[in-house]
């Protein structure tokens, strides 16, 4: 991070504005969070937190020896139909998932990952609560905060939001899910998912660049793309992957072969079975033809 605490703080103050007509992610849509209207993500004011612990789980440059020290938020401005944390994703008002937190708590939380030996702070789902995050980051900066943050992203993002986050996050890792607007309208709810997520992932590259790792292989800053590859090739992974290629070759893409039918597709050929031997092994084609190299598991 290279923002001085004015300017941070300058920046918190205007998202923090911004919910009184609500724009933060790739909806945008107007509602006035801080009187208590929601939009498609279902959350007003204060963020919910669902989960908070070190992630051994994730890739190989984020957890580290220590893990990635993982801020879970409740609720999600996609609604992916096999979404296999639906339960805290995609809960109806009446049974919301986490609880609410004041700006103060959450600052606390992001200090104790730290304090833990973490390597990073890592918000999961931050788009729709990327205001709120800021808000905790001022006072957790005041108090000692100083590792890298990731911003970790279902990829439904406003560009205009994002361009507001430069030199504050170290690390993008948005998701890439879909190259057709007719499957991203199907499967997860807008149509305009493949242009806004480009965008977005554009913006996220030129302020951070390739990803940059340490002598011990940890991520330090840059870009890091995920791509779950779904059956029938319906994630469109070879134009994922040449627009991935020409922001740089030397992206660093996490190929996910860890697709299982999880809540409303266990009906809906051909997402109601696994991916098979033969189409992972396609979308690893399809990404090395398209001049791809840096594959998370295949390096």
């Amino acid at each position: 991070m290279t923002l001085e605490i004015r300017e941070l703080k300058a920046k918190a103050s205007k998202l923090i504005d911004s919910l009184s007509h609500c724009q933060l992610c790739g909806w945008g849509c107007g509602v006035d969070r801080t009187a208590g209207e929601v939009g498609v993500c279902r959350t007003g004011r204060l963020a919910r937190v669902t989960s908070v612990f070190p992630h051994f789980g994730e890739e190989a440059p984020l957890r580290g020896r220590r893990g990635s020290g993982t801020i879970f938020f409740a609720n999600c401005n996609l609604q992916c139909r096999f979404c296999q944390n639906h339960d805290i994703s995609q809960p109806p008002i009446a049974k919301q998932a986490g609880r609410e937190v004041e700006a103060k708590e959450l600052a606390e939380l992001m200090l104790a990952l730290q304090q833990s030996g973490c390597q990073n702070l890592n918000f999961v789902s931050p788009s729709h609560v990327i205001a709120q995050i800021l808000e905790a980051v001022v006072l957790a900066v005041k108090q000692g905060l100083r590792i890298p943050l990731v911003y970790n992203t279902g990829g439904y993002d406003s560009v205009a939001t994002i361009k507001g986050l430069e030199d504050l996050f170290h690390i993008y890792m948005p998701d890439m899910k879909y190259s057709d607007p007719r499957v991203a309208r199907e499967l997860s709810g807008p149509s305009d998912y493949p242009q806004k997520n480009r965008a977005a992932v554009a913006e996220m590259h030129r302020q951070v660049g390739n990803l940059q790792q340490d002598e011990e292989g940890l991520a330090t800053q840059g870009l890091l793309v995920r791509h779950l590859v779904l059956p029938g090739g319906f994630a469109g992974t070879a134009e994922v992957a040449a627009f991935l290629a020409d922001l740089s070759a030397d992206t660093y893409l996490n190929l996910m072969d860890q697709y299982r039918p999880h809540h409303k597709v266990r009906r809906q050929p051909p997402l109601d079975r696994p991916l098979t031997r033969k189409e992972w092994e396609a979308a690893v084609a399809e990404a090395k033809s398209a001049g791809l190299w840096r594959l998370d598991h295949l390096l």
